[in-house]
């Protein structure tokens, strides 16, 4: 879907309508795929630790089992598939709405057969977890996929607001609400509530348009898994050369280390037995939180708009490592609502503003040719370190007798990551994404 730009009198093309590329269809078909993406990001991670915390698990065994969301760190591995594999039956949607509706089936499906095993059949509750997680992550190829190939570049801003919007509400049901309803009902009722929501995202599977891309067909295995596997990965070392293709990897690894740090399962069991209740818990984090965390979203559009990827992006990296800290006041608050919606506002506020900076930077990287499986690349690799550094959280908690060594290590991790900024930042040139004015001049 493409529109025509007016020009000015000067002669210059005019900047994209705002509400023109808001309108258009394929923004709010984002809108519920975003919806689809975030529903089971924490039912694997956050919540799932909930649930666990009150049937008796070990703090040690919590983490580990909440850490289902590494799954989201290697989908790269699989997603050659979903870019270049036509399903059976499901493929007559197309490429990405056959692997679109298939994800959120299985996620679906997994979140219901978790409510019939629950955590005291543990060893197939944490297979169907890990199964969930994977199925979550092919979904989140899938959407970005269908995103970069919906819409030209110029109308790309939209569709990612109203993705975020999307996801970020999925983030309200399946935090602040699941843990309401757990106050008034079982978990595994909690669990079929959920999976039951995946049927909007479903019906706007089916009724929204498959992207009109001519895809190259290639003919054999050996030339299939050289374009799919070997290519996207050789394109980038190409562009970047080996030594700062190296240390840009090293970069995206380190920049979020302190955001994923504290999504998995350490959180809720902090929150817990700093007194808190799971109502208040979810009013606050889930609820309020969620919508701070879109007014730092927007203002990282805004800087990312106003200067370019590059310094906001620095700009992030040292306040969400910062805001880590802020943790450090609630130990022993013993329920002290006010100090919590404190610390809740200023670090939804720098990790939404990080968000924001982040995927900029990481679209900037890509090699359109290549969208998909690159794109899988550097999200996977940007959330690897903190779900490994989640995994031990238990454990690192448990060794120094408390929560305090854990959020300070959590924020020290993400330093090296500034140092890599001033390495990179002259070397890895990122032509118009950094230009705010040659991209508004280039813009159709």
């Amino acid at each position: 879907m493409s529109t025509a730009a007016a020009e000015t009198p000067a002669g210059r093309p005019a900047k994209p309508s705002i509400w023109r590329a808001f309108a258009q269809p394929s923004a709010w078909t984002m809108f519920f795929f975003g919806f689809a993406s975030g529903l089971p990001f924490l039912l694997v991670a956050g919540t799932l630790a909930y649930w666990l915390r009150e049937g008796g698990i070990e703090l040690r065994e919590i983490t580990m089992i909440a850490s289902a969301g590494m799954a989201y760190s290697f989908k790269f591995l699989w997603a050659p598939l979903v870019d270049r594999w036509r399903l059976p039956l499901l493929g007559r949607l197309g490429q990405r709405r056959g692997w679109l509706l298939l994800a959120m089936l299985l996620v679906m499906v997994g979140l219901v057969a978790m409510s019939v095993f629950t955590p005291e059949r543990l060893a197939p509750f944490v297979a169907l977890t890990l199964a969930v997680a994977v199925a979550g992550a092919t979904l989140d190829i899938a959407v970005d996929a269908y995103r970069v190939e919906i819409a030209p570049p110029s109308q790309q801003g939209a569709l990612v607001a109203t993705y975020s919007l999307g996801y970020r509400i999925a983030l309200i049901v399946t935090g602040a609400l699941a843990l309401v309803l757990a106050d008034h009902t079982i978990w595994p009722n909690v669990y079929r509530a959920m999976a039951a929501c995946m049927l909007l995202p479903v019906v706007a599977c089916l009724l929204a348009p498959e992207p009109e891309v001519l895809r190259a067909r290639t003919r054999g295995w050996a030339a299939g898994l050289r374009e799919g596997v070997v290519e996207p990965f050789a394109d980038f070392f190409r562009r970047f050369g080996g030594r700062i293709g190296v240390v840009l990897l090293l970069f995206i690894l380190s920049m979020k280390i302190s955001d994923q740090a504290l999504i998995g399962g350490i959180i809720g069991p902090f929150y817990l037995d700093q007194g808190f209740s799971k109502t208040e818990i979810a009013a606050v984090t889930k609820v309020y939180g969620i919508w701070i965390g879109i007014v730092g979203v927007f203002l990282g559009g805004v800087a990312v708009a106003r200067w370019g990827v590059q310094w906001p992006l620095l700009v992030a990296i040292v306040l969400g490592a910062a805001s880590n800290l802020l943790y450090l006041a609630l130990i022993g608050a013993n329920g002290d609502i006010g100090l919590l919606t404190l610390v809740i506002s200023g670090e939804n506020l720098a990790q939404g503003f990080l968000g924001t900076a982040a995927v900029a930077y990481l679209s900037a990287l890509v090699n359109q040719r290549y969208t998909a499986t690159q794109y899988a690349l550097f999200s996977s690799l940007i959330m690897l370190p903190g779900k490994v550094l989640g995994f031990y959280s238990g454990a690192i908690v448990e060794a120094s007798d408390g929560y305090g060594a854990y959020f300070v290590l959590s924020a020290v991790l993400a330093l090296p990551a500034v140092g890599l900024f001033f390495w990179l930042r002259r070397r890895v040139p990122l032509a118009a994404a950094d230009d705010p004015a040659a991209a508004d001049a280039a813009a159709p």
